[in-house]
């Protein structure tokens, strides 16, 4: 366990996940209500975003064969009404820096601020009673317990998660579909409404008295931004805000890690990795996320082998490009099977302590799917008693294979498989659980590093 006396901000999406776990005759039946001709003609369509039933059911019905998690926007607010007709769900804080919010107040550090443009009091009330809100009255910034931080008539945002389990059996036309892995498939909200991921000009000027509170800041949501929007504004008016912020934070010694996730339309993805990774200190992501990155750098033939192949040799290299194309200090990888950390050779840190890193931020993501959430510093402790998975030795002859066959001598590498619930309580932002611990963990460890010289 690491220590917990540091200070944290994180922004800037945050939403509600309504989570369905999918039966399989609730999915039949859905199915059912479409010519299986049409559906596998969507299919080889692969609609980018959902604005018809048709295109959900064609996307799903993918995510299914191929046992994967998979997340398509919707773009069409009518189908809601669609969605809360065929599906129950039970809902939870979601989003990157919501599900980061609730990780740290869970762990009781010292103090953890939250920020989302868009707080309806829905949104408010799923989020611990120990998350702090930074509000402007009488000009002076105070920071408030998010619960009574709301604003009435703010725009909700509603992302639907639905869970399916290995071993269920659909029927498409002649074709019987059994589902090979546990996943999960997400409808995230697109609509302009929420789709401003920005800091709302009275609170800007009080960045830096923010970032004087605070040790680190986690941020995240790049990706609900479009490339255009109908009052004239774009992608690049709310990158360069974006930027702004991250300086903000940078200029008063603040340590920036930006959670990444999946973005579409390559040019708004090419966008906020150049604008955005060259100003933090580290990133976090998995590896489909490093082949698209690779894509947009022009590096296409290995982000191909990676998204054909998941090579761990071909993610420590693309992760290497990544690290010196971009700039930044540190990159973080998260897999079902292992996580890694990837920095450049004069990073203050050694192979061994980023191991522990490592350690730390698998069993806190362990202990969440366990548990189901965290509420307690103890709950960590629960993630001990997962094992590694089956594959952890595997993944250590792979990394060592991979030390033979590439040029590491510029960069420390770090790679440990991770603790996995063979039956979790909940699948959504684990990613984001392992994350923050990593970054935890690696501000105690520079802490540690600076104290003692």
């Amino acid at each position: 366990m690491v220590n917990l006396d540091f200070s944290v901000y994180t922004a800037y999406n945050a939403n509600i996940d309504a989570i369905a776990r999918l039966r399989q005759e609730v999915i039949q039946n859905v199915i059912n209500e479409f010519d299986p001709r049409d559906v596998l003609e969507r299919i080889e369509v692969y609609p980018r975003e959902i604005s018809e039933p048709l295109d959900f059911v064609a996307r799903l019905v993918h995510a299914l064969k191929l046992g994967k998690p998979m997340e398509v926007p919707l773009v069409n607010e009518k189908l809601n009404a669609w969605f809360d007709e065929k599906f129950r769900y039970e809902e939870r804080l979601g989003g990157q820096a919501g599900i980061i919010a609730n990780v740290l107040a869970g762990l009781r550090i010292k103090k953890i601020i939250a920020y989302t443009p868009f707080l309806p009091r829905r949104l408010a009330n799923l989020f611990k009673e120990n998350v702090l809100y930074p509000v402007v009255e009488d000009g002076r910034l105070k920071l408030k317990p998010i619960r009574e931080a709301y604003r009435k008539g703010d725009p909700l945002k509603v992302n639907r998660i639905f869970e399916f389990r290995e071993g269920m059996k659909i029927k498409l036309g002649d074709e019987m579909i059994r589902v090979p892995a546990s996943g999960r498939f997400i409808v995230s909200a697109r609509f302009e409404s929420i789709s401003r991921i920005e800091t709302r000009d009275e609170l800007r000027p009080y960045l830096r008295d923010i970032a004087r509170e605070i040790d680190g800041a986690i941020l995240s949501g790049y990706q609900g931004l479009r490339m255009k929007y109908s009052d004239g504004k774009d992608a690049n008016y709310y990158l360069r805000k974006a930027k702004e912020d991250i300086m903000a934070f940078k200029d008063e010694g603040v340590k920036v890690h930006v959670e990444f996730a999946s973005i579409q339309d390559r040019k708004l993805r090419k966008k906020v990795i150049t604008n955005i990774f060259p100003l933090v200190d580290s990133v976090g992501m998995d590896e489909a996320e490093i082949a698209q990155i690779l894509s947009v750098l022009g590096y296409r033939d290995l982000a191909d082998r990676i998204f054909t192949y998941n090579r761990l040799e071909d993610s420590i290299l693309g992760g290497m490009i990544i690290l010196d194309e971009l700039n930044f200090d540190m990159l973080q990888v998260h897999t079902m099977y292992y996580v890694m950390l990837i920095t450049h050779r004069n990073n203050p840190l050694t192979e061994e302590e980023l191991v522990k890193i490592l350690e730390f931020g698998t069993t806190l993501g362990a202990a969440r799917a366990y548990l189901g959430d965290i509420n307690r510093p103890e709950d960590y402790e629960i993630g001990l008693k997962v094992p590694f998975n089956e594959r952890g030795e595997y993944v250590k002859l792979r990394f060592e294979e991979a030390k033979s066959k590439l040029r590491m001598r510029e960069y420390k590498i770090a790679v440990v498989p991770t603790r996995l619930v063979k039956e979790p309580v909940l699948t959504v932002g684990l990613g984001d659980t392992i994350s923050t611990g990593v970054f935890l963990a690696y501000l105690e460890f520079l802490r540690k590093k600076f104290l003692t010289g």
